[in-house]
């Protein structure tokens, strides 16, 4: 009796460990995995999605005049150069430099002559 008992666990064990997937049915089971966060500034908080003018301001935790602040400006504003742009008349008008220095100044600009918002 103990022999067979042992011989049903091995077995089920054995099946268990089968190269095929697990089924539901006839169907296999599918299992969903979470998304990948998309890049974000650093200073992203968990659960409530930040303004604008905070992941600018996160921003200006990055070294000045670094390819990383530029990085994290255009992550928050994508660029979008065109051939002559006017003066900035604002933050969103930035995009449009196709120069890098020139981008990073507009964006500092900005940033910096935002006001400091509370932290909740």
């Amino acid at each position: 009796m103990i022999l067979a008992v042992a011989a049903v666990l091995y077995s089920a064990s054995a099946f268990a460990q089968a190269d095929k997937p697990p089924m539901v049915g006839d169907k296999p089971l599918v299992q969903v995995k979470p998304k990948e966060a998309a890049a974000k500034p650093a200073a992203a908080s968990k659960g409530k999605p930040q303004s604008i003018a905070v992941r600018l301001q996160a921003c200006l935790e990055i070294d000045d005049g670094t390819k990383d602040r530029l990085n994290c400006y255009d992550a928050v504003i994508p660029p979008a150069p065109k051939p002559k742009p006017a003066k900035a008349k604002g933050y969103a008008d930035c995009r449009f430099f196709k120069e890098e220095d020139e981008r990073l100044a507009c964006f500092n600009g900005f940033a910096e002559s935002i006001p400091k918002l509370p932290k909740n």
